[in-house]
């Protein structure tokens, strides 16, 4: 699990700067960063919800990830 949500994290956070980069490069004239951006919010969210599932199914002990 604790595999599982640091890639989640690190998705998350390649998502979060190849927005960044398409701001920088288009200079607001696509929708690549808008894109990239709901990407990033839909990552987030799944990783919410399987934290959340995971804690509810026993997969996470109450002590937390170690």
């Amino acid at each position: 699990m604790r595999i599982i949500a640091l890639l989640f994290i690190v998705f998350i956070l390649a998502s979060l700067a190849s927005a960044l980069y398409y701001l920088i490069k288009d200079k607001g004239q696509s929708d690549r960063t808008v894109k990239m951006l709901t990407v990033r919010v839909a990552l987030s969210l799944i990783l919410f919800l399987l934290l959340m599932g995971g804690y509810y199914f026993g997969v996470i002990p109450q002590s937390g990830l170690r």
